[in-house]
């Protein structure tokens, strides 16, 4: 049986869906909601650590955001080892991406955090990325639960 190659997005358009990853990223680490939003479509649906169907924007920051970026610290995408497809005409993408985070034990001591997430991405005529779909899960053996308590930077 003769599969067809995986779709791998190109050169450029794995670069854009990099930094948007990369961008996304800080604003988790900053706790900033207002500047994170904008990067999701209103009517997003996700899957997640503490929500196993979410649907729209206002209920995933109720549900997911507030119960991990405050508690949590240090995300980051792990872009060397993200895997990047894309539909033929270019106007999707799907990114597959481990990620990093640094959870605290009720104590407040840290520990090593890590998870997987696949997401996708729709262009937009103006030309810029916007996520229509998450789905972010902690690595097996990881606690879920994580005692940080940091500010939200912005709503």
């Amino acid at each position: 049986m003769t599969h067809l190659a995986l779709p791998e997005a190109d050169a450029a358009t794995a670069a854009s869906v990099k930094d948007w990853l990369a961008r996304f990223a800080a604003c988790v680490r900053a706790v900033d909601y207002a500047a994170a939003r904008p990067f999701w479509h209103p009517d997003i649906v996700i899957f997640g650590t503490y929500q196993e169907l979410v649907r729209g924007l206002p209920a995933w920051t109720a549900t997911q955001w507030d119960n991990v970026w405050p508690r949590t610290a240090d995300f980051t995408f792990d872009l060397d080892n993200t895997a990047i497809m894309a539909s033929p005409d270019g106007a999707m993408v799907v990114a597959i991406t481990p990620w990093t985070s640094t959870g605290f034990h009720l104590d407040g001591t840290p520990f090593d955090r890590p998870g997987r997430a696949t997401l996708v991405l729709q262009k937009q005529p103006d030309g810029r990325w916007l996520g229509v779909h998450s789905h972010m899960s902690l690595q097996r053996g990881v606690p879920q639960d994580s005692h940080g308590k940091r500010a939200v930077k912005a709503r």
